[in-house]
């Protein structure tokens, strides 16, 4: 008894001396590993208190939020969304790339002028409707705005103005507010200093006007109420209004457009009137590769055509004779105008090119806006700059390349 007495006793000093060393060793653990770790949890292990049994509680005491099924979704689509327009965004880039190559231009500074121009010189078509001829446009463009995620997956909104409903809207006035704000504060700046607005940096507006409310809605991706709208127009016209709104140039702009298309404010010749009697019209300098060409158009007419003194007969090709009468079937004046033309140089395709270039310009004198702007997205008011393209060194011909022999 005394023995087995002697040897538990023996058993819970060791018990109590190798407890006391493993409690010493997490702790010198813990503050070594603090150093790196935020204050609190600093403190925590260097607390007298700081046991294993606390060390372990600790991780269980944060418990992590559940989500929705709605929000798991929306996170969802979100992420589908913003991954699809990654992609088109890279094959857009990779498409303009090989683009660029094709016509011998540098991929970095391509620009979208660039790319329409390409296409519409490498797939010329005369499709009447604008939308479907080819075209290669950014994925941005192609593809309408959405809104970004506006949760984290705890549920918690991203933008300060979440709650007001359209928080683009009211985050756009309370950006013009503080450009207000700025210019307010410059112009009493410059009052105590008793100086005046300089007159020649005025902001000029004549010609430009505020996006409408459709307009300004795709900009925004949010609808808005009249109301609004017209809370929108009031601020902005109190910011321009500003003498010194020209510190704002730049974000005044992004929410102006012009009045006019530029299609419309192209001045259209007024007729004159000849000896007879009649309305006629001369187109100078009508080009087409290396033919150049002056073209009078007479109203009243016959239908009489006059190539170089010679009728109609001078192009034998009936091609060259269809692309000439073209312009005045489309316009249904075929019949009702005579036509004087003087053509040298080129081919006879290259002179039937510039005689029916010459003959549409002519005619706009002659018929109404609607019928114009017909004509001018049927192509027949676009000048053709197309060349033939010329033999590369090392190649068959423009894009021919040398047949490939293995052996």
């Amino acid at each position: 008894m005394f023995i087995l007495f002697f040897f538990r006793k023996i058993e819970r000093m060791a018990l109590r001396v190798f407890g006391l060393n493993i409690v010493k060793n997490n702790r010198n653990l813990l503050q070594n590993a603090c150093k790196s770790s935020a204050p609190v949890s600093c403190y925590m292990a260097a607390a007298p208190f700081a046991t294993d049994v606390t060390v372990q509680a600790a991780p269980a005491a944060v418990q992590k939020q559940r989500v929705s099924k709605a929000m798991r979704a929306y996170l969802k689509r979100a992420t589908e969304h913003d991954e699809f327009m990654k992609t088109q965004h890279l094959e857009f880039q990779i498409g303009k790339r090989h683009l660029a190559n094709m016509m011998g231009a540098d991929p970095e500074t391509f620009t979208q002028e660039d790319i329409d121009e390409a296409i519409s010189y490498l797939f010329p078509s005369g499709l009447y409707d604008q939308k479907a001829r080819p075209a290669m446009k950014s994925p941005e463009v192609v593809f309408p705005a959405r809104k970004a995620a506006e949760f984290d997956e705890t549920g918690r909104p991203f933008h300060s103005m979440f709650y007001t409903g359209k928080p683009n809207f009211f985050q756009l006035l309370h950006d013009i507010v503080e450009e207000t704000n700025k210019l307010a504060d410059l112009e009493e700046r410059m009052l105590r200093r008793g100086n005046k607005p300089d007159e020649n940096q005025k902001l000029e507006i004549a010609g430009f006007q505020l996006l409408p409310k459709d307009q300004l809605e795709l900009l925004l991706v949010e609808s808005i109420a009249d109301i609004e709208y017209s809370n929108f127009s009031n601020s902005m016209d109190r910011l321009i209004a500003s003498p010194y709104a020209y510190k704002s140039k730049a974000f005044i702009e992004r929410y102006l457009k012009p009045l006019m298309d530029q299609s419309k404010q192209l001045e259209v010749p007024k007729p004159r009137i000849d000896e007879e009697g009649r309305q006629y019209i001369t187109t100078y300098e009508c080009l087409r590769k290396t033919a150049r060409a002056d073209v009078t158009v007479r109203l009243p007419g016959t239908g009489k055509i006059s190539i170089n003194g010679k009728d109609i007969s001078y192009f034998e090709d009936e091609n060259c004779k269809e692309q000439l009468l073209f312009p005045l079937q489309f316009s249904e004046l075929l019949g009702k105008v005579d036509v004087e033309a003087n053509v040298e140089g080129g081919g006879p395709s290259g002179q039937a090119g510039a005689i029916r270039w010459g003959i549409a310009m002519s005619l706009r004198s002659f018929v109404d806006q609607e019928m114009i702007e017909s004509m001018r997205l049927a192509g027949l008011l676009t000048r053709d700059y197309r060349r033939r393209e010329r033999k590369k060194f090392g190649q068959e011909g423009a894009r021919r390349k040398y047949t490939w022999k293995k052996r």
